[in-house]
């Protein structure tokens, strides 16, 4: 007798993701706190976010205004993972601290 099964897979809308990206870009620039930090988001390849700005606080600025982007276009906070903040490179003149946000699908990782 055969046994149904399923598969459960749960994809993030790449679209989604870069029209909640370009919508916290238009709100980063104009926000008072953020207009002169040079603040930005990018989308990396498929599977990273990352985020450039002054300082930890306005990075950390920068991010709650990119996750409540995601969240109303409806993109899972789940499926981001947070990568460690990198210290400002000695041949970049401004300092930006980019924090690496991964959009893997929810995958068991194998080793």
């Amino acid at each position: 007798m055969p046994e149904n099964t399923f598969d459960i897979v749960s994809k993030i809308d790449l679209q989604e993701v870069s029209n909640a990206i370009q919508q916290a870009m238009k709100e980063v620039t104009t926000r008072f706190d953020l207009k002169d930090s040079k603040s930005s988001i990018a989308m990396e390849g498929k599977d990273a976010i990352v985020l450039h700005s002054a300082d930890e606080y306005k990075l950390k600025a920068v991010n709650d205004i990119l996750q409540q982007k995601l969240v109303k276009r409806g993109v899972t906070l789940k499926g981001l993972t947070y990568g460690a903040i990198e210290p400002p490179r000695a041949e970049q003149p401004n300092r930006k601290s980019p924090c690496s946000k991964e959009l893997r699908s929810r995958r068991p990782v194998t080793s």
